[in-house]
């Protein structure tokens, strides 16, 4: 019975990762709080939990943009475009994602179109996620 219980926590272990990391606002949003959280799934990879309030809504920037953009970048590897974070009325969003790095930095750009590869927007939120 030992055995089995100890098995079952060390395999278990791994899945119950889960880390939270701040996201700072740069000045343009001021008001804006972020944060990051990051759990590993059952094949290795990091689950990523993208959560932010008080983000202004894109086009009250200046200049004014389409959409905000969740990237992932790695130590030496261009930024990959995780997807649109949409706020709710309360100008509140959350983004989920995967990526196979442990470490990486974690940004929010507002860009006049979500789909672009690079960022080109300014950047409104940053963190760096370590194991």
């Amino acid at each position: 019975m030992k055995h089995v219980l100890l098995f079952s926590f060390l395999f278990l272990l791994p899945l119950g990762y889960s880390r939270e990391f701040p996201l700072t606002a740069s000045p343009s949003v001021p008001a804006a709080k972020g944060k990051v959280d990051v759990d590993k799934d059952h094949n290795g990879n990091r689950k990523i939990k993208v959560e932010v309030q008080h983000l202004a809504k894109p086009s009250t920037l200046t200049p004014a943009q389409t959409a905000y953009v969740v990237w992932t970048q790695a130590r030496g590897r261009d930024p990959e475009n995780k997807g649109q974070l949409s706020l709710d009325k309360n100008l509140e969003g959350k983004l989920e994602t995967t990526t196979t790095y442990e470490a990486f930095d974690v940004f929010v750009t507002a860009e006049g179109n979500p789909s672009v590869t690079t960022p080109d927007g300014p950047e409104v939120l940053r963190g760096a996620i370590q194991p």
